[in-house]
């Protein structure tokens, strides 16, 4: 356990290299923290922290910067957060997917670093289906979400429906099928085909096809905004391969997904240091989340992703509000 001497130290030494991102020198300290120290009172303590994991000395430099073992103490024991440091734009309620683009770019603009979003999972069931007869054996389907996103698909039949026909099967399958999963769908029209005319019966199976291809896909499950951001963050433009680990680290989506969801899977904000686990295998990098609701149901994930030195107090405010307004801007009981 740390003394309080050391704590605040160590406190004042991650401020002033998040400020300045110049390792700090004893006598910086001395100052920085406003204890009436000598130097090498100061240097000793220095030394502990040192042995402790805590800071380390970059090259032959006689300042010390913080490990991520020292960011994560400070995060967890030091941080604290001004309420009101910053306003964030409100986001309209419009299309789902628009929400979530604005929600990146807003994560991007307020903390000059890359904002990330996970899109909700798609619900397999529908709130509206149409018919469209397009030519003969070519028909648009289209379908309504629960959530208000809008799906068209084209699909090609072996017969020649008439528009009155199409109409008949809609209005059967907005009847009696709206709100239910697709495969819960499929499984009563398999039931229900005798009762049905085998024509129309035909149409309903492959409009339940395309409903649970449509439904089921998500074109952007993860919406980054701001990658060059991260070319003026002198951390990583004085070494190009930490800004190319960056990079791919946005080209693997998949491995954000992973990363973002266990998030999602906790309330409020979490920090992810980097080096510290292989959720962040890249030292350089951050990542502030906080998952986001509809209608009080947790269904995705947002964050900034930085260097391991940004100010985490700042961050922690602009995820926080950001997930509350997605979570505002998405639920239908506002």
């Amino acid at each position: 356990m740390l003394d309080d001497r050391s704590k605040l130290l160590l406190k004042a030494l991650v401020e002033r290299y998040i400020a300045e991102g110049q390792p700090i020198g004893s006598r910086t300290l001395s100052r920085a923290s406003g204890l009436e120290l000598s130097p090498a009172t100061i240097r000793n303590v220095m030394s502990d922290l040192e042995d402790l994991g805590l800071i380390v000395s970059p090259h032959t430099s006689a300042g010390r910067i913080p490990t991520a073992r020292g960011y994560r103490l400070f995060v967890d024991t030091m941080l604290t957060v001004q309420p009101g440091q910053f306003s964030a734009q409100h986001l309209a309620p419009d299309q789902p997917q628009k929400v979530l683009s604005n929600a990146a770019n807003l994560l991007s603009n307020l903390s000059q670093f890359v904002g990330v979003v996970i899109a909700p999972r798609r619900t397999s069931s529908f709130r509206h289906i149409e018919f469209l007869r397009l030519s003969e054996k070519r028909l648009l389907v289209i379908i309504v979400s629960p959530d208000g996103d809008v799906q068209n698909r084209v699909i090609f039949t072996e017969v020649d429906y008439s528009q009155s026909q199409l109409v008949e099967a809609a209005n059967f399958l907005n009847t009696h099928y709206v709100g239910l999963e697709i495969d819960e769908v499929r499984t009563r029209l398999q039931g229900e085909v005798e009762s049905l005319r085998s024509e129309i019966a035909s149409l309903m199976q492959a409009a339940v096809n395309v409903s649970s291809e449509a439904i089921t896909e998500t074109q952007d499950e993860v919406v980054i905004s701001g990658e060059r951001n991260l070319l003026s963050v002198s951390d990583f433009s004085s070494d190009m391969g930490h800004l190319r680990r960056a990079f791919d680290l946005f080209e693997q989506k998949a491995q954000l997904m992973r990363l973002l969801d266990i998030a999602g899977q906790a309330e409020g904000v979490r920090i992810f240091i980097g080096g510290e686990s292989q959720v962040v295998p890249f030292e350089d990098l951050s990542i502030v989340s906080s998952p986001y609701e509809v209608d009080g149901k947790v269904v995705g994930t947002l964050g900034v992703i930085g260097p391991t030195r940004m100010a985490y107090d700042r961050m922690i405010q602009i995820v926080d509000i950001t997930s509350k307004l997605v979570s505002n801007a998405l639920s239908h009981n506002k």
